[in-house]
């Protein structure tokens, strides 16, 4: 099994070619991510043509007849002691992989020229962290999930030591109704409160806000009585509670109450639950996409074959905090290829 790593880089300084739009709250990471992969084949077009790439001495070639279908790998093997990505050779040339940790990082990046402009003390950062339909429930898995999402944030903003406030998204949550006491009411019964309690518990609490990387921690959809119930079974409740009212327009007054009486912030998203679908990342990275998958319908293709799972995507803002002014967002996504 090989691990997947996409990411949009910064999305402010993309300019109009990310589209946004109102209601498809998913249209920005899909549109930044194509744009992320463009630029890079872009950027890397010169070495499209080097079948044989030198790592540390090593030649090394490219196969995509065979089973490692256009990932490079050394002659000697040395590469693989290397935990530094390297670039792939052949028709995947505008990708890197981690050989000890068998990661694809889709597109390169380029982290000597990551960080922000100012010192971090200037800065309020937000990061979220989605759950997908298709996140496996195991909660060992979710919180190496958390931990490697959060690093790649931390390390693309220059290596920061933590983060302001860190709002978890569970799948099959939403807030929808005619009205907010039908939006609350049918939300009651969402979800899964063990596996959302035992991830919050391992993956949070533990993982994340006792070793001081998360100041802050948050949720994503949790109307009343979902609320008062996560806050009875965990040891650090939320701090925030994120809702989606657009079908609705209100804030249910119970929930007002209840976050008022438990000091809950309460915020208003715009983001959809399951923000990267399988069939739409399979289409992003597929031949009429990117380029990356193989064709299955092809008798000889170019490019990586197996079933592609998405298992997380984790959204990270860096505001200014003396002007308001968003200077860093973007996107990382994490996938299984089996």
């Amino acid at each position: 099994m090989a691990k997947l790593i996409l990411s949009t880089g910064n999305i402010v300084s993309g300019g109009p070619s990310i589209v946004r739009k109102p209601g498809a709250s998913n249209l920005e990471l899909i549109n930044s991510l194509k744009v992320s992969f463009q630029d890079a084949q872009l950027d890397y077009a010169d070495e499209i043509e080097n079948l044989n790439v030198d790592v540390n001495g090593t030649t090394t070639t490219t196969t995509t007849n065979g089973t490692n279908n256009g990932v490079h790998e050394a002659t000697n093997g040395d590469s693989s002691n290397s935990s530094n990505p390297e670039p792939v050779a052949g028709p995947l040339y505008w990708t890197a992989q981690d050989q000890t940790k068998n990661t694809i990082y889709v597109p390169r990046i380029d982290w000597e020229t990551a960080g922000l402009l100012e010192e971090r003390s200037q800065y309020d950062i937000t990061v979220k962290i989605f759950f997908l339909p298709t996140t496996t429930p195991d909660v060992s898995r979710r919180a190496a999930y958390t931990s490697e999402a959060l690093s790649l944030v931390q390390k693309e903003l220059g290596g920061i030591s933590d983060v302001d406030l860190l709002v978890v998204s569970f799948p099959g949550m939403s807030f929808d109704g005619d009205c907010e006491w039908e939006a609350d009411k049918r939300n009651a019964s969402q979800g899964d409160d063990e596996a959302e309690i035992a991830t919050w518990q391992a993956a949070v609490e533990e993982a994340l806000y006792a070793q001081g990387r998360v100041k802050r921690l948050g949720i994503s959809e949790f109307g009343t009585e979902k609320l008062a119930r996560f806050i009875k079974r965990v040891q650090v409740p939320p701090a925030v509670d994120q809702i989606n009212i657009k079908n609705c327009c209100n804030v249910p007054p119970p929930l007002a109450k209840l976050a008022k009486e438990q000091n809950v912030e309460l915020l208003v998203h715009s983001d959809c639950t399951d923000i990267l679908p399988e069939g739409t990342l399979r289409e992003l990275l597929g031949p009429q996409g990117a380029g990356l998958l193989a064709d299955p319908k092809a008798t000889s293709s170019e490019g990586l074959s197996g079933n592609l799972t998405p298992q997380w995507v984790i959204k990270y803002t860096a505001v200014v905090r003396n002007r308001g002014v968003i200077e860093n967002k973007g996107y990382f996504a994490g996938a299984e290829l089996n």
